[in-house]
């Protein structure tokens, strides 16, 4: 059943709109991700303009993200005073990325950016978090039996000022971590079309020193007000908001989160951790591929006199 998208002008199967926002919402509700970093390139992949993808497939993330939510608000797993200092710093970041975003879809470059930000940010972050998972399950192995002893590898974030207690988390750190956190994060889903959580997930683990049971819950409440904003100010300041693209992708991410938020209970931490990597380094390859090789259609363009 083929359907007409009024702004992205272009017609696409719904049924197909349907299966990519229940699969993102599955992964969703298994990793605590808002799914962007896969929603936005899938629908790349199916002829969705850049611009449109971007600003749209923040809605879907808002609706699965708040379907797992709830489930995870009903375990306790959730430090909401971490998630409103990460809010308060993607919010910020998410304004800014906003007038990034903007300035260069009037100079026309905003595809390849997004494309290239895409690539980047995917590699990178997919290669950290395969590597330390592959060394976390290798120590649990090896360490098996004994006592684990704290590292000082996070040493810099107990040293900053302003140090509040996170007792969910059962931190004692300074605010600011989460705040640059939260800042960079909110770039990122304003220019990238993302929750962010594909970054905050890991730094949350890494850098912040959460436990993992608390992390997936965290990241979907910041993810749900992050986005919601970011649906907000790319409709008003862009008008690339698909409304008719947003609601087929709203019903499968909603169901697809309840699905993937009660998978997610019977995997371990390693394990999610490195399934995630997979996945991120996987959407990455995709992108990177379609922009080295030689399209299957070439265009070109030219100059007729009279």
């Amino acid at each position: 059943m083929q359907l007409y998208l009024p702004i992205a002008e272009v017609s696409v199967n719904g049924p197909l709109l349907l299966s990519i926002g229940l699969v993102v919402g599955i992964l969703s509700g298994i990793f605590g991700v808002g799914g962007g970093f896969l929603i936005t390139p899938l629908l790349f992949f199916i002829g969705i303009p850049p611009a449109v993808a971007v600003a749209t497939s923040a809605n879907q993330i808002v609706a699965s993200s708040f379907s797992a939510l709830l489930a995870h608000i009903r375990r306790r797993t959730v430090d909401f005073h971490m998630g409103l200092a990460l809010m308060a710093g993607g919010l910020a970041g998410s304004t800014l990325g906003i007038y990034i975003f903007d300035a260069l879809r009037q100079l026309g470059q905003v595809d390849l950016l997004v494309n290239l930000f895409y690539v980047f940010f995917l590699g990178l972050v997919g290669s950290l978090m395969f590597i330390e998972s592959l060394n976390a399950i290798r120590k649990a192995r090896a360490q098996s039996g004994t006592p684990k002893r704290k590292g000082t590898r996070r040493d810099w974030v107990h040293a900053m000022p302003l140090r509040v207690r996170f007792r969910t988390s059962g931190l004692y750190i300074s605010v600011f971590p989460p705040l640059i956190v939260g800042f960079v994060v909110g770039v990122l889903s304003a220019i990238m079309g993302v929750g962010g959580g594909f970054v905050v997930v890991p730094a949350m683990i890494y850098i912040l020193g959460m436990p993992t049971k608390v992390v997936v819950g965290t990241s979907l409440f910041q993810i749900i007000f992050v986005s919601a904003y970011t649906v907000m100010m790319h409709a008003y300041t862009n008008h690339t908001v698909d409304t008719v693209l947003a609601v087929l992708l709203i019903v499968g991410g909603v169901i697809g989160a309840q699905i993937g938020t009660r998978i997610g209970l019977l995997l371990k931490a390693e394990q999610l951790r490195i399934l995630l990597a997979l996945l991120v380094l996987t959407v990455c390859l995709k992108l990177g591929l379609d922009l080295a090789l030689q399209p299957t259609e070439l265009f070109s363009l030219t100059h007729v006199i009279g």
